[in-house]
């Protein structure tokens, strides 16, 4: 898979933009995947005008987290101070940090102990991932056209240093592609398979879009014949998730076309909204 734009941040963090589409009218829209450590993942989950998939700890086998852990554990990029309030205003100094990054480490390896021990009794996955969590990276698609509030509200000095350095590489991400002026939205998919019709084509990407959850998308080679069958998985069991970070833009003409399927509400500003996407018609909504 061929990337648009990769930004490599502080502790692992990562931003890769995979699809970036204006409209005919230039109304934007990206899709970017993203690594960083679990912990910070509540911070992202708040904002709701993303859609989102991420890598499951119920999905990933157990050794294959624990060969994640052992070879590079999630860590704190700053070790603040503690004091009153939700930020840290200073840090501690040198050898302070080292003795908080040994203790840190040495919790990783007892969380991987007891994961051991509990894999040997075989204890499903759903439970035993869980113990590493504090100590996983995670990987996570989002798309969305609105982006202001998050950078407003992480990319500040207030925020998390983690979550800050995940919007500071998102930010620069996002500036460095051309956007491609287009009517679809398809992340993951080649140009050459843009030759389906719009329904198999969106359900492709889905497809693609929900291997994140056990992190083969990116690994597997694309067959779309399997990738339509995941679809039809997905949609019978009502996973619905996947088909969000597809879309079709809005205009007069697909708007009399469709009789309006896929427009959800219209805002006091009147803007045209379908779900949590602002001038793109969101494949979720249409089916």
């Amino acid at each position: 898979m061929m990337y648009r734009s990769e930004i490599r941040g502080r502790g692992g963090i990562t931003a890769k933009v995979v699809e970036a589409t204006a409209s005919p009218k230039g109304k934007r829209i990206t899709t970017l995947e993203l690594k960083y450590p679990r912990f910070i993942h509540s911070e992202l989950m708040t904002h709701r005008q993303f859609s989102r998939n991420a890598s499951s700890s119920r999905a990933i086998p157990i050794e294959n987290m624990m060969d994640q852990v052992e070879r590079r554990h999630a860590e704190p990029i700053e070790w603040g101070k503690n004091q009153k309030g939700m930020q840290a205003s200073t840090t501690l100094d040198g050898v302070q940090s080292g003795k908080a990054g040994r203790i840190w480490c040495m919790a990783s390896c007892d969380a991987l102990a007891a994961v051991d021990g509990l894999n040997e009794l075989k204890v499903h996955k759903q439970l035993v991932n869980r113990l590493l969590e504090p100590f996983q990276f995670i990987s996570v698609i989002v798309t969305a056209t609105q982006w202001e509030n998050f950078f407003n509200l992480r990319s500040h000095k207030d925020a998390q240093p983690e979550i800050k350095e995940l919007a500071d590489c998102m930010a620069l991400a996002m500036r460095a592609p051309e956007y491609k002026e287009g009517s679809h939205h398809l992340p993951y998919l080649s140009s050459d398979e843009r030759k389906y019709d719009y329904t198999e084509a969106a359900s492709i990407s889905a497809a693609r879009c929900a291997r994140v959850s056990y992190l083969t998308h990116d690994k597997k080679e694309p067959c779309e014949l399997d990738d339509l069958i995941l679809a039809d998985r997905l949609l019978s069991s009502g996973h619905m998730s996947p088909f969000e970070h597809q879309a079709t833009a809005m205009s007069v003409k697909h708007l009399i076309a469709t009789s309006g399927k896929g427009y959800t509400h219209i805002k006091k500003d009147l803007s045209l909204w379908s779900g949590n996407f602002k001038g793109w018609v969101q494949f979720r909504q249409e089916l």
